[in-house]
């Protein structure tokens, strides 16, 4: 399951880990928000940051 939230990226000769999803500014690296239709959302601490609308 940890494979949906990072990629394994070519850069040159390296291979880098780079993070698919956005993490929480509260928790820290490591904690990711949920992605919903309208917001991102912290399952731990409950931080919530609502999508800007086009």
């Amino acid at each position: 399951m940890i494979h949906k939230y990072y990629e394994v990226v070519k850069e040159g000769d390296e291979l880098i880990l780079k993070r698919k999803r956005k993490t929480c500014p509260r928790c820290g690296a490591g904690i990711f928000l949920a992605e919903h239709e309208d917001r991102y959302s912290c399952g731990k601490c409950g931080y919530t940051e609502f999508k800007k609308k086009s």
